[in-house]
């Protein structure tokens, strides 16, 4: 699919997530402007998959270890088929199966459940393992947050992708230099990323995470390096495409007013570059 397009589908998730989360009146909402461009390359570009057989065995699978930003996955999946679009607006309503973490039982389309963070690379490492003793074709992407990339288990993960040669495994980091309450580097600063990745023998690319060409080109199979894991530091902001809320810790977890959701949905509507 044309960058453009995708940048249309990108506006278009941005502004059904923003009316999702004054709605039900809770979300991460941040966090969600920062990768839908990444969910987005993925699903309508990079990843095969097959709404119509959700668990087919040759599927690409997609982790999202950040599972606090399961409302943009769910638009993603509604977008895609997988899912009704009108099922969005049931989010985080009693008996609703669209949780605020993705939950693999209920949800088609979601590989496994997240929320803790830390363990969707750990998981993914085994699903790459399991295609290659299956000899399958099929990649694993795995997306986590760069506040996550504090956690130990993803660097044990890193280590045992790399002895393994996973070369059908690709983690993008959506780099948006925020967690919750404070800033990546007023916390435990784990940047720069890319010389850690490739020190533990990763191939390891940084991009614009909101720049449509560099993501697709990046995910594209035919850059894959041959026995080595991908890292994509895909550098982003919180808050991505609305003004008040870009590169502003205090949107990690905050529910618009009617007026902020009004001016952010004008400025959503505002055509795509």
């Amino acid at each position: 699919m044309e960058p453009q397009e995708l940048r249309k589908i990108a506006n278009r998730i941005r502004q059904r997530d923003v009316r999702a989360v004054f709605e039900a009146g809770a979300g991460h909402v941040g966090g969600e402007m920062s990768v839908i461009d990444l969910l987005t390359a993925l699903y309508f570009d990079a990843m095969n998959v097959d709404p119509d057989n959700p668990l087919d065995p040759n599927r690409d699978r997609l982790v999202l270890s950040k599972g606090h930003t399961a409302l943009a996955l769910y638009i993603t999946l509604s977008e895609k088929g997988f899912i009704p679009k009108e099922e969005i607006a049931t989010f985080l309503q009693h008996n609703s199966r669209l949780n605020g973490h993705p939950n693999k039982v209920k949800v088609p389309g979601v590989e496994t459940n997240t929320g803790p963070l830390g363990h969707g690379l750990p998981v993914a490492v085994g699903m790459a393992t399991a295609a290659k003793l299956d000899k399958a074709n099929w990649r694993t992407f795995v997306i986590t947050g760069d506040g996550e990339m504090q956690e130990g288990s993803n660097w044990e993960a890193i280590m045992s992708a790399a002895q393994f040669k996973l070369d059908n495994l690709t983690l993008i980091i959506d780099h948006n230099r925020l967690q919750q309450g404070a800033r990546l580097a007023d916390t435990n600063d784990v940047a720069p990323l890319a010389p850690k990745l490739e020190a533990f023998g990763w191939a390891v690319q940084e991009i614009d995470g909101h720049d449509m060409d560099q993501i697709t080109q990046a995910l594209a199979a035919q850059n894959v390096t041959p026995g080595k894991p991908t890292c994509i530091v895909a550098h982003t902001n919180k808050g991505q495409g609305i003004s008040f809320m870009t590169d502003n810790v205090a949107w990690h977890h905050k529910v618009p007013s009617k007026e902020q959701y009004e001016q952010a949905i004008a400025e959503l509507k505002e055509p795509a570059e």
